[in-house]
């Protein structure tokens, strides 16, 4: 294939190598749970649109047999049972596992985000590897408290973040690894998807569809009337009690690969730029400033600027690319010493830019073979690496250990939005903020239901 990285971006995921963080082994207590080791019997909490997604990569694995399907939505509960009419079906992930215990070896929580936390503690605590989906958690007390968990039992775990196992990531992990700009002093990260809302919370209420177990949804997030069109099945990253905003959404994805790439830690200041809190919904415009601890792949400290809303990024020095080009819609920009390297998201290669000129990298150099744009064979690699990782014969890329500090940094950018303008001091020992009044933000309190 040719040297040359310029224009190329066709869809291509490739098998997550042992870049950045790996994950625990199994536990000799955990191998005797499954099946013979040679098996893997899944439970699904969270059947709706990335939740169907999840249980049709996990399930193509050829060792892996669905033995619980869950949903607070039969409408989504019958869809999944038709592929898989062989599992048994609930409504409550509570009774799932109760029921199903020593039936089950793995657990998959593809929930909205507020219920995360919630079933992935209550699957770890029955000893069950867990993979879990971006953001990992609604609150930072959550991220740590999961972090923790894993680590005691020396669970297998895995965020759902597929982009870890992209091609184009990893070999934008290598580039910034090898010095290829030097050290690195800001990154620029952008997406102007909308998941804000700035008008008024909606009044009254609408009868609850009989397909859905209203109570159930909530769980334990405060009681709500139920509102068509508002929460479920789609709109609830929007809402304060349920998503985490656009950041909680495409910024795990696209803070990935810089905050893997430059060995980051959690931020020391946070400073998120938008409209102030209206106490229902999350703007739609954020403008997010962290800093953060310089480390070996950085200057002595990193500036990091995440641009989200309708419009993002703005014109900026930094995000001029050669030629007058345009910025693709989401992506990322590292600049260092020596130059800047480009990242758009997703299915692109990373490009060098020096002197305002792009730059052609030897990519055959680090023996990543050549970029592969097939989404449907490759697709399934992050997925798969779990399956593998609880039969013992793999390593996850993006287990808790790392997904909660990323975690734990976007959350942080998140509850900035609650004091706009402000900038918000985080000590992350005591894991507390400098600023008490922010502190109360670090978790919630969970309903009883």
């Amino acid at each position: 294939m040719g040297k040359n990285l310029k224009n190329q971006g066709r869809r291509d995921f490739v098998k997550k190598s042992s870049l950045g963080i790996i994950g625990a082994a199994l536990a000799p207590s955990i191998l005797a749970n499954l099946t013979k080791g040679t098996r893997l019997r899944t439970a699904h909490i969270g059947l709706g649109m990335m939740g169907s997604a999840d249980l049709n990569s996990i399930s193509s694995h050829s060792a892996v047999d669905v033995v619980a399907l869950c949903d607070v939505d039969s409408h989504n509960t019958a869809k999944a049972a038709k592929l898989h009419p062989q599992a048994k079906l609930f409504t409550d992930y509570r009774t799932m596992l109760k029921e199903m215990g020593d039936k089950i070896d793995a657990v998959i929580v593809s929930t909205p985000d507020h219920t995360h936390a919630p079933a992935a503690m209550s699957a770890m605590k029955m000893n069950k590897p867990v993979y879990c989906q971006k953001p990992l958690t609604h609150y930072v007390s959550e991220a740590r408290a999961m972090k923790k968990m894993a680590e005691d039992k020396n669970l297998v775990t895995q965020m759902g973040i597929q982009v870890h196992s992209f091609y184009d990531y990893k070999l934008a992990t290598l580039l910034i690894q090898s010095g290829i700009i030097g050290k690195v002093h800001t990154v620029r990260a952008w997406s102007p998807k909308d998941w804000g809302y700035d008008g008024k919370a909606p009044e009254g209420s609408d009868p609850v569809p009989e397909n859905l177990n209203w109570d159930l949804w909530l769980g334990t997030a405060p009681k709500r009337p139920y509102k068509e069109g508002w929460y479920h099945p789609a709109n609830w990253r929007k809402i304060l009690d349920y998503g985490c905003g656009t950041l909680g959404d495409m910024g795990v994805h696209i803070f990935d690969t810089p905050y893997n790439a430059l060995e980051l830690d959690v931020p020391r200041t946070i400073k998120n730029e938008c409209r102030p809190p209206n106490g229902f919904s999350y703007p739609e415009h954020n403008t997010v400033t962290y800093e953060f601890p310089g480390t070996k792949q950085t200057a002595e400290s990193l500036k990091w600027v995440w641009y989200d809303g309708p419009g993002a990024p703005p014109s900026h020095e930094d995000l001029k690319l050669p030629n007058g080009e345009e910025l693709h819609d989401q992506g990322a920009m590292f600049m260092g010493e020596k130059g800047r390297l480009y990242l758009p998201h997703f299915m692109k290669l990373p490009q060098l830019i020096v002197d305002g000129k792009y730059k052609e990298i030897d990519i055959e150099s680090f023996n990543l073979g050549a970029p592969v744009r097939d989404y449907d064979s490759e697709g399934d690699k992050h997925y798969h690496q779990f399956v593998d990782a609880c039969l013992g014969k793999d390593k996850t890329s993006a287990p808790f250990s790392y997904a909660s500090r990323l975690t734990e940094t976007i959350l942080l950018g998140v509850i900035a939005g609650r004091f706009p303008n402000q900038t918000l001091h985080w000590d992350s020992k005591k894991a507390e903020f400098s600023e008490k009044e922010a502190n109360q933000y670090l978790k919630g309190k969970y309903r009883k239901f």
